[in-house]
């Protein structure tokens, strides 16, 4: 298959739709073990996964959420589905034997799954990595490299040589969107499966597989986009006389091959979860194996007496991304946006905003659509994956989205919205990820909080002619070569920083001991 096609706001940026402490864990897993079980041709009856010692799930597959994603995907299910916090039980009830070994593999990735899975006499390998944000890629099937994002419905036709692979390929072409080959496979990837009757005239298969898409916005032949980088924006508007939100619609419409108002749409279903999510943060959430207590009641309280320092917007922000917070701890239903440990940081504080601003319908979808287009130059030029680059990936990206929509409903320009997202990263370039107790709860929360008051702040600043000196792609330029030089143990491996404080021990300890799924096997 072809390189990974550019990145969609709702594929990449603002999604997943989710349960689960986190995206790069819980929502990739999802996807990872849906694959798999695809090449299976159902439920496997034996899976072994296999984890590399140097890399970040050792340590965090079980507080983090891989085990619980993964266990839902081989059942078949989604990243939403309401079984997934017993999906562990469900498997084990289901019959699947399931052993998860940790080996010095080598794997360039920190976040590499590598599977092997039996259904009845036939085996299956499939190694996998997570990319950040709940995105995946396939990169190896039963020993042969492939590269596959789960953007497309796949076949794969396993041939009796190259020859015939190539052959295979060059037959179909016409029929899919994508054929590609490796080595004796045949990749062909569409909007819809290859039809049985077109594969009775193909000589030498061997046997044939069929994935389905795990992504909301499939990608298509021929599919282009007018820009991947914000210095390119200039070409295709006017970046002082326009909003982003302009550029950002023709960006998803040309990603998607879809109209404005499919793309309206669906923001507007993310914007209908989050609000659900903030309402469901505020009623009160409880979950046994977390860190912090619910806490948004007593902030709740304080506002509404008049009784906290005056800090007009931001004060309603830290309320509903720590309502938001509270929900992902608690393993309810939220969008990952960008990630699941960020999800408070722009979510929240545009619904704050929206709320505060009295925004109407379209004025909003608008805003969040202009925060997706920054994730889409974050994406492009570098990562949100904690484990790649610490929470400067995370939260950093978070808050520049944030920014960048805020700028939208204060009436600023594109330039300006480009302006708050480069002082809003730049203010936490070297932001390290060391999750207290090896859970995403702390310091994350306080964390994305700061995004909120980083964003309102960069928003200001930007609307008020601030100078950002540094241009956004040079930024993020930056931030890419600050997240290659940060040690490993600050990039949400939970083996240093706040992580291996003695409290934070301690905490992770007492979790283990009493922990719901049965002790969290990650103490040392």
């Amino acid at each position: 298959m072809p390189a990974q096609l550019p990145p969609s706001i709702f594929n990449d940026v603002v999604g997943p739709i989710m349960r689960g402490p986190s995206s790069s864990h819980s929502a990739a897993s999802v996807r990872i073990g849906r694959m798999a079980r695809d090449l299976c041709g159902g439920q496997p009856d034996r899976v072994l996964v296999e984890f590399d010692t140097e890399g970040s799930l050792p340590t965090t597959h079980k507080s983090q959420g891989s085990d619980m994603g993964l266990f839902g995907g081989l059942l078949g299910w989604h990243a939403d589905d309401e079984r997934l916090p017993r999906s562990g039980a469900a498997l084990r009830e289901a019959g699947v034997a399931l052993e998860i070994r940790y080996a010095l593999l080598h794997d360039p990735h920190p976040n590499t799954y590598r599977l092997t899975l039996w259904r009845g006499a036939d085996v299956h390998r499939v190694v996998a990595i997570s990319t950040g944000g709940g995105m995946i890629e396939v990169i190896e099937i039963d020993g042969t490299a492939v590269s596959l994002f789960g953007d497309y419905d796949v076949t794969l036709l396993r041939m009796h040589d190259a020859g015939a692979a190539r052959a295979a390929a060059g037959r179909l072409a016409d029929h899919v969107d994508v054929a590609d080959t490796s080595d004796a496979l045949t990749i062909l990837g569409g909007r819809e499966f290859v039809a049985d009757d077109l594969l009775l005239d193909i000589d030498g298969v061997v046997n044939v597989h069929r994935l389905s898409a795990v992504l909301p916005v499939r990608s298509r032949k021929d599919l282009s986009v007018p820009f991947l980088h914000a210095g390119q924006l200039a070409v295709h508007g006017d970046l002082e006389g326009q909003p982003l939100s302009d550029f950002a619609l023709q960006y998803e419409c040309a990603r998607g091959g879809i109209d404005v108002e499919a793309v309206f749409a669906r923001m507007r279903h993310i914007r209908e979860i989050i609000a659900s999510g903030v309402a469901s943060g505020l009623a009160g959430t409880e979950h046994p194996d977390r860190v912090l207590p619910r806490q948004s009641h007593r902030f709740a309280e304080r506002l509404a007496s008049g009784s906290l320092l005056a800090s007009g917007l931001l004060n309603t922000a830290i309320l509903y991304v720590t309502a938001l917070m509270e929900v992902k701890s608690s393993d309810g239903v939220f969008v990952a946006a960008p990630t699941a440990g960020s999800c408070g940081t722009f979510a929240g504080t545009c619904h704050a905003a929206f709320e505060q601003l009295g925004t109407a319908d379209e004025p909003a979808l608008r805003a969040m659509l202009a925060g997706g287009l920054i994730g889409v130059f974050v994406a492009t030029r570098s990562s949100f994956a904690a484990e790649v680059g610490g929470c400067q990936a995370e939260t950093g990206a978070g808050a520049a989205m944030a920014a960048a929509a805020l700028v939208e409903l204060g009436g600023g320009s594109a330039a300006q919205s480009l302006s708050a997202a480069s002082h809003a990263i730049q203010n936490v370039l070297g932001l390290v990820c060391d999750p207290v107790a090896n859970r995403v709860e702390a310091p994350c929360l306080g964390r994305n909080i700061a995004g909120a008051a980083n964003a309102i702040a960069s928003a200001n600043m930007a609307l008020s002619g601030y100078d950002h000196l540094i241009p956004l792609d040079e930024v993020l330029d930056a931030h890419r070569e600050i997240s290659e030089r940060m040690a490993r143990e600050l990039r949400c491996t939970a083996l240093g920083g706040l992580s291996i404080t003695p409290t934070s021990k301690a905490i992770e300890a007492k979790l283990c001991g009493g922990s719901a799924h049965g002790g969290c096997g990650n103490c040392r």
